[in-house]
């Protein structure tokens, strides 16, 4: 056998170590320039609020602070549907920067565009839920009008789904050898994508209906897209492999411009409110953070490193038995289905809005009698909000502490949506070995 000659011997070296370095420039860059945009989108979402809020109060798209009646505060018009303003300025960066980044033969391109679609569907849904709310004479129209939005957004991240990706699969432990379980790959099938499609649907309305208070929709947002944004950046430090850090480039993609443009909403939003940010803005957020979990999830490489990492566990506990292995190995297979896949990961975020779900879950279901605005009461001598006998998170928190101010409040229900991303971190830090 011929041994290659040094000059050739170089040269690969050189190239294997040049390329991954290259790759590694080309994302970091990539990334840097969505950081830029969404920095350039969080001033224009600023400065064009005002401009809208001309606009929507000639159309008399306005509304009365609720928990400010009674005060001289409670009778000023304040703009509504501002969401619009985001949900346009998130777009228009978003799609120029196809432009800095993906190539006409992209894989990504295609996942982008499906993911910009469906949160474009969302963004005119809720303008259209705005306009209509309260002014159609036939409910019918605006169930029909929202059924027929809802399903072609729906329609939208599932085609582009089904055909991006080869296979939805859960793994299942069938057998043990003599040093690896085996793993069989079985295919989910319908039942997978109707449950993330229920999960798109949940993301969506879950905000909406998490609500009330002067900065809470914005502020609950914010939080989450800060940890998605965390969380994705502690994966691509912590892999090696390509396409598993695109995986989590493509959420951060649309975590920043999200992130930059909401902060700049808050700053309106945020009590005492001079801007309402609508159903717009509430199904554009949701949305985003659904098609962020659905098109930009991960769990092969998660998968793979757990089996080798719990290798390790076995001997060191020596279990060798079949059977405990079997139970092991099982749960890993779980364990891996739920906390794998970043569309789990997302569900752990919104661990406060799957709370307040609960909670309203008898009101949805006609069970309890539900009024229009499942609102706390509004003492307007001593400015203090106190809680109903209505399922929301609000009122619960207001039963359990007492009464307190609006902006108070909203600090409260914000601390505890940081609080739950921490726990959804710490979670992953014992359940799926990050730093390892």
């Amino acid at each position: 056998m011929e041994t290659p000659p040094k000059s050739g011997i170089a040269e690969m070296h050189i190239t294997n170590t040049w390329v991954p370095n290259k790759i590694e420039q080309e994302l970091r860059n990539s990334i840097l320039i969505n950081a830029a945009l969404s920095l350039a989108a969080f001033f224009v979402t600023v400065k064009m609020i005002p401009v809208a809020s001309r606009y929507v109060l000639r159309r008399n798209l306005f509304g009365y602070d609720i928990n400010k009646k009674g005060t001289p505060q409670g009778t000023i018009k304040v703009p509504e549907s501002l969401g619009i303003v985001v949900g346009i300025v998130f777009l228009v960066f978003s799609i120029l920067f196809q432009y800095f980044n993906f190539t006409a033969d992209s894989n990504w391109l295609v996942e982008y565009n499906a993911a910009l679609a469906s949160i474009c569907f969302m963004v005119l849904l809720g303008f259209v839920d705005d306009v209509l709310d309260g002014e159609c004479e036939y409910p019918e129209i605006n169930t029909a009008i929202n059924c027929s939005f809802t399903s072609a957004d729906g329609l939208c991240w599932t085609y582009n789904y089904y055909h991006t990706k080869a296979s939805c699969s859960i793994c299942w432990a069938t057998g043990l050898g003599s040093r690896f379980a085996i793993v069989k790959p079985k295919e989910s099938g319908w039942m997978y994508k109707l449950y993330m499609g229920l999960l798109a649907v949940f993301c969506t309305n879950s905000i909406n209906i998490h609500a009330g208070l002067n900065g809470l929709e914005v502020g609950q947002t914010v939080v989450i897209a800060s940890a998605i944004l965390i969380h994705n950046i502690m994966q691509i430090g912590a892999s090696v492999d390509f396409e598993y850090k695109m995986a989590h480039a493509f959420s951060i993609y649309l975590a920043q411009p999200l992130l930059a443009t909401s902060l700049a909403l808050f700053s309106y939003n945020w009590y005492p409110s001079s801007a309402f940010v609508g159903d717009t803005y509430t199904y554009f957020a949701g949305m985003t953070m659904a098609v962020v979990g659905i098109l930009g999830h991960f769990s092969y490489g998660f998968l793979h490193r757990q089996f080798s990492y719990s290798e390790n566990f076995l001997y060191t506990w020596n279990l060798h038995s079949c059977m405990c292995r079997r139970i092991w190995w099982n749960f890993l297979v779980f364990h891996c289905a739920v906390f794998g896949t970043y569309v789990e990961t997302l569900l752990i975020f919104f661990l406060p809005q799957v709370l307040n779900f609960l909670l309203s879950l008898p009101q949805l279901a006609g069970i309890i009698p539900c009024p229009r605005h499942r609102l706390p009461r509004f003492d307007p001598e001593t400015g203090l909000l106190t809680g109903t006998n209505d399922g929301t998170l609000v009122n619960l928190f207001l039963r359990q502490f007492g009464r307190m101010t609006e902006k108070k409040l909203c600090v409260y229900l914000l601390v505890f949506q940081a609080l739950a991303c921490c726990f959804c971190f710490l979670l992953r830090y014992f359940l799926a070995g990050w730093y390892k």
